[in-house]
């Protein structure tokens, strides 16, 4: 449950870099986003195979 809370925490983080490239036109803010959701798409799969993982447990 923890790493869910972090894609949470992640996801809340980018909102404000969301605004600042798409509203605003700033490209470095599009980097960040960038970077951010490589980073969720990384801890998305380490969740997926944790799931997985208990799973095949139980």
């Amino acid at each position: 449950m923890k790493k869910f809370e972090e894609v949470k925490g992640l996801i809340a983080a980018l909102e404000a870099d969301a605004d600042k490239f798409y509203n605003k036109g700033n490209s470095a803010a599009g980097t960040r986003i960038r970077k951010g959701m490589q980073d969720l798409k990384n801890l998305a799969q380490s969740i997926r195979l944790e799931v997985q993982e208990t799973k095949n447990k139980a």
